[in-house]
């Protein structure tokens, strides 16, 4: 399917490369309006589609997750089938609308070391839905949960022991099953002659009691509501910030990966997990590298890959050891000689990495580049995407304002012809990776994504102390290159998702959530 080749490379066994995409804007949720101020706390943070592509799911940095369901799959399948029988042409627009939402972290403190633990949610994982139920993984820093969301029907109570007469109060229902006015005394299963024993303030009762009792009855209506429960707490298990969990193929386990270390968890139980990668060397003084990313294969349950800050991908085989202190494959680039200087290795640091559907080849993105790796080949990537190399000159002012340690995502078609991720003035870039295909499609987070760039973006934000350096230095350049592209480092597109079985992509600008098709 790929080979090698830079820019918009590609090669494979495709019968010619398919056509440029068209891109149109779908839908937009939570967009903001001119001159509106963005709360931290709405910032989305994740994103990620289910397996089917029917739901949808965010989190952002107040710890929320919220869902979303496709409509248009539903509502339309019938009159779409009927249309496609009398050959007229169908729209694919992919429709989504809010299902639910949920307060899946709070912000904590660890007392034993003066540490405070944001609530904000770093990734969220499918799991595989059970019972009309759906199940997912979030995390934070430190904490995952496994949550369980269903839809649960309203009971409401029908009938009250109240007399119809007083059944209203205040134009509302009443809400108490007990009676306000005296009742005469009840009668033994409707037998006048033998009477309950019941003390009563009404003196007035008629010696026969009364006919029946109305008990309230609970009865379940055709309403429903979503309840979103946590079924597990997985904690206590990483010393440093978790950046990555991954669900396993075998449906049972998954993966949460730090810093330093590599968990191995069963999703049923939440008190014990196993290490199985731990790169902490035995004096912290000669640590080189930390991990960044890890991902389990999607097909083969006892293979993961997982990435580092030195821009090398180790492929480890969980059947070879308890411990997978060595990896079975590495996969690094080896850089040009006489090139390397001060910032080569940051920007190396690969920040996401994400296998094919078919598992044979694995996505990587550092800071510079989308990379595609064959898992058979581990010679070199076959092929390179040059995403936003006009910042190049800019490396200097994107480490004065810590934006070059910014940690962008990257996705796959489900077809495994396309890949995509984002970049600076809310840009994403979408590259085709098919036998001689040119695509690479710049597009803006908002209803015109193909429109021309503003020429004048604003300034970036900085703090005191980079503006002090920033005037010893001389000032800065304008935010455009010689060819116009801008680069305005206060908005940045760094989340995004594929649909698993259409061109479909969701992705993050801030606290709004873009969606487009083609």
């Amino acid at each position: 399917m790929f080979s090698g080749g830079d820019g918009g490379g590609g090669g494979g066994n495709v019968a010619g490369p398919p056509q440029h995409l068209d891109w149109k804007f779908s839908q937009v949720f939570g967009e903001r309006a001119a001159g509106e101020e963005v709360q931290e706390v709405d910032i989305i943070s994740a994103i990620e589609f289910d397996k089917t592509g029917d739901h949808l799911a965010t989190g952002d940095r107040g710890g929320r997750v919220v869902l979303f369901e496709r409509t248009d799959t539903k509502e339309h399948a019938g009159r779409r089938r009927e249309l496609e029988r009398m050959d007229y042409p169908v729209s694919r627009h992919p429709e989504f609308r809010y299902k639910t939402e949920f307060q899946s972290h709070e912000p904590e403190f660890d007392y034993l070391k003066s540490l405070e633990i944001e609530e904000k949610i770093n990734k969220i994982r499918w799991c595989q839905a059970a019972n009309s139920a759906l199940f997912l993984l979030s995390t934070n820093d430190k904490t995952i949960k496994f949550w369980k969301v269903l839809e649960k029907k309203v009971k409401k109570i029908s009938e009250m022991n109240i007399e119809p007469s007083r059944s209203i109060v205040n134009g509302s229902a009443a809400s108490s099953s007990v009676s306000m006015t005296p009742k005469p005394h009840l009668t033994n299963g409707g037998y006048p002659d033998r009477p309950y024993n019941c003390l009563s303030n009404d003196s007035s009762f008629p010696a026969s009691g009364i006919s029946a009792l109305r008990i309230p009855v609970v009865v379940t209506s055709n309403e429903t509501s979503l309840v979103a429960r946590c079924r597990r707490v997985y904690a206590h298990a990483h010393d440093y910030h978790i950046n990555s969990i991954s669900n396993n193929s075998d449906g049972e386990t998954f993966i949460s990966a730090d810093d330093l270390r590599i968990n191995l968890w069963n999703l049923e139980i939440s008190n014990q997990s196993f290490n199985i990668v731990d790169v902490k060397p035995a004096n912290m003084e000669d640590l080189t590298e930390v991990i960044t990313s890890a991902e389990f294969h999607p097909t083969h349950c006892n293979t993961l890959a997982y990435s580092s800050s030195k821009g090398s991908i180790r492929l480890i085989d969980l059947r070879q050891s308890a411990l997978c202190d060595s990896h079975s494959k590495l996969f690094e680039e080896q850089e040009p000689a006489g090139s390397r200087s001060f910032f080569t290795e940051i920007i190396a640091s690969i920040s996401d990495i994400k296998f094919a559907r078919d598992g044979r080849y694995i996505l990587s993105r550092d800071y510079m580049t989308l990379k595609l790796w064959d898992i058979n080949m581990d010679s070199g990537p076959v092929a390179t995407y040059q995403v936003h190399e006009y910042l190049r000159p800019k490396l200097c002012d994107l480490y004065e304002n810590d934006s070059i340690f910014d940690k962008f995502e990257c996705c796959l078609s489900g077809d495994g012809l396309r890949v995509a991720t984002g970049s600076y003035s809310n840009l994403f870039r979408v590259f085709g990776c098919a036998a001689g295909s040119t695509e690479a499609t710049t597009l803006e987070a908002s209803k015109n994504p193909m429109r021309r760039q503003a020429q004048t973006p604003s300034r970036p934000a900085r703090s005191l102390s980079s503006i002090t350096r920033v005037v010893r230095r001389g000032g800065e350049s304008p935010g455009v290159d010689a060819n116009g592209n801008t680069f305005d480092f206060t908005t940045k597109l760094l989340h995004l998702a594929w649909h698993p079985s259409e061109n479909s992509i969701a992705c993050a600008a801030a606290n709004s959530l873009y969606m487009y098709y083609a």
